[in-house]
């Protein structure tokens, strides 16, 4: 690049002495086109300049002057612009310079966290499960193509997030604040989240096929062989939503708030093998099975298996353990009654380990949003029945199920169905009372 330079030589005071144009001058004055020379209320044509007997001393001083004038205004403008040029220059520097260490605060704070809850068991507190749990679902996540590690957000990053507002039900801006995330980056990365967990249902809730005898069953006296048709236990709960006012009479059942009613199935290992979430709270339990068992993709139970329901008992599980059963019938119910609770404690484990369907405060989501989470919950909790079995969980169920009474439930059934299960009953009974008093 050449850069031109030129070199302004300032005139000395005006004199009154005559001014003697050279030729040159003169020549390259008459080549212009009559240029205008402004000055005050008068107009000076340049050409009268040919004679220099006719110019006078003091007019020329003037122009003398105002070029001088122009000369030093233009300088000082150029200056200017230049002055603040790098005062700008050195602004952004500093701005961009303290934004970049700002970012990095962010990123080390993030990492911080994270490094935390992949190599310390206090993640339990963030995120409801260990670390090695932890790196395996990230693992099944990512296997799922729909998410992966984006500009500054990992796999991991992303995971955590969306554990931690189901596991501790809250609101984006809390989690916003958390991991030094914008409340979009949040609600964006929570919904790829919640859909790769729902693209894991087909592995990890599978409905048993019927042909093995479950182990659960299989190694404990108590129930192989009386139970061993048994598949597992189905009841529902209610989880609460939010719906247009106008609807919400038609989602207010036994709470004084609109809940949907969701329909699951559980084997003894308390594990959901099928869910049915979406029902209106005020639906009944049979219009729920039967929609259950004839929609496209049903509640399946192999020919000669059984899935247990909530009976009415004759007597309440607190009586039998205190003074022990006394006939046939109370044996049948008591061992029974220790099977069929088994949803209540898998429903029981589900709310404590996911407060965000447990909770009584209306869900910050919306009522399709708020299903889709419920089985994204179920589905991590067979997950962590594999991987990660807190018991201390379930304990704090058994706990609190132990002083209750077990809920009694009366059922509707046609009349050679309730024969065939009383005579199936009877018969399992007394098979079962001999063995007891033999032994």
């Amino acid at each position: 690049m050449v850069l031109g330079y030129c070199r302004f030589t300032f005139l000395e005071s005006p004199t009154k002495a005559p001014v003697i144009f050279s030729d040159e001058f003169r020549k390259s004055v008459t080549n212009l086109r009559r240029p205008q020379i402004k000055m005050a209320d008068e107009d000076i044509d340049v050409h009268e300049l040919d004679n220099e007997d006719s110019l006078d001393a003091n007019l020329i001083a003037q122009i003398q002057s105002q070029v001088q004038m122009r000369t030093q205004v233009g300088a000082m403008t150029i200056l200017c612009l230049v002055a603040f040029g790098l005062h700008m220059l050195s602004t952004v520097c500093c701005t961009s310079s303290h934004i970049r260490e700002f970012i990095s605060q962010k990123e080390r704070r993030r990492h911080e966290l994270m490094s935390y809850i992949i190599h310390t068991e206090q993640s339990r507190d963030i995120i409801r499960m260990g670390p090695m749990a932890f790196i395996k679902l990230c693992e099944r996540v990512r296997a799922t193509g729909l998410i992966k590690d984006a500009f500054r957000s990992t796999v991991e990053e992303q995971v955590t997030k969306f554990l931690h507002i189901v596991g501790h039900n809250v609101k984006n801006r809390t989690v916003s604040f958390f991991f030094h995330r914008s409340g979009e980056t949040v609600s964006r990365h929570f919904h790829n989240v919640l859909n790769a967990i729902i693209m894991l249902e087909g592995e990890l809730l599978v409905q048993p096929s019927g042909i093995d005898v479950q182990p659960y069953l299989q190694n404990n006296s108590r129930f192989y062989p009386y139970f061993k048709d048994y598949l597992g236990a189905i009841d529902g709960t209610h989880v609460r939503v939010k719906v247009p006012t106008s609807d919400a009479p038609r989602f207010r059942g036994r709470k004084d708030w609109p809940t949907q009613k969701v329909f699951a199935a559980c084997d003894f290992d308390m594990k959901f093998t099928y869910v049915l979430g979406g029902w209106e709270g005020t639906a009944s339990d049979s219009r729920i099975l039967k929609d259950a068992l004839s929609r496209h993709d049903p509640l399946i139970i192999p020919q000669a298996k059984y899935l247990r329901r909530i009976e009415e008992l004759d007597t309440t599980l607190k009586s039998i353990l205190e003074e022990g059963p006394q006939n046939p019938r109370e044996l049948f119910n008591h061992r029974h009654s220790s099977l069929r609770n088994v949803i209540e404690r898998t429903f029981g484990v589900l709310k404590k380990r996911f407060p965000i369907i447990a909770s009584g405060i209306e869900p910050h989501y919306s009522f399709d949003t708020m299903t889709n989470i419920i089985l994204a919950c179920c589905i991590l909790h067979n997950f962590f029945r594999g991987v990660d079995n807190d018991d201390s969980l379930l304990a704090e169920v058994d706990r609190e199920l132990m002083e209750e009474d077990v809920e009694t439930m009366s059922t509707q059934v046609r009349e050679e169905d309730y024969r065939e299960g009383s005579n199936l009953r009877d018969s399992i009974a007394t098979e079962m009372w001999r063995h007891y008093q033999n032994n």
